[in-house]
């Protein structure tokens, strides 16, 4: 499915994205292993069950990933320019390995750009939910898209 041209969106649409992702292990450690992130917390059974949490935290970096990955069927596949930057990332909930993480999408600001005629910037809102329907990740991803008709 491909993205959407700039002069495609309109400011405050929203998009729940499909599919969902149920997190495994095996996503939490092969993203921290290639990472080189090795937080005990996120590999560690017996040292997570000590925690405040008492089980393994899913690499924080790997769910702001999946949260773009999730996102981009919809919004940029073939449209994208170059992201722009990332502002205002949170993770209010932890997420665990088993949870099934969905990211829902709204425009939050749309603009021309000013020194690229053909193309514009839109900033996206992205949230990932759990099954519990909790906020594991927020985030701003702001973007360069191309124009249709350019």
């Amino acid at each position: 499915m491909p993205g959407k041209f700039f002069d495609e969106w309109t400011l405050g649409e929203r998009i729940t994205h499909q599919p969902s992702r149920t997190v495994t292990e095996t996503d939490n450690l092969l993203f921290s292993a290639m990472t080189h992130n090795m937080q005990p917390l996120h590999l560690d059974a017996e040292f997570a069950k000590q925690s405040e949490f008492g089980q393994i935290l899913v690499n924080s970096t790997f769910t702001f990933s999946l949260a773009v990955g999730l996102s981009i069927a919809d919004t940029t596949v073939g449209t994208l320019v170059a992201n722009l930057g990332f502002d205002k990332v949170v993770t209010p909930r932890p997420t665990f390995i088993g949870d099934t993480l969905t990211c829902h999408s709204e425009v939050v600001e749309m603009r021309e750009s000013k020194s690229r005629p053909a193309q514009g910037i839109v900033v996206f809102k992205h949230e990932l939910t759990n099954q519990r329907g909790e906020i594991a990740l927020s985030m701003l991803r702001t973007v360069l898209l191309k124009k249709r008709d350019a």
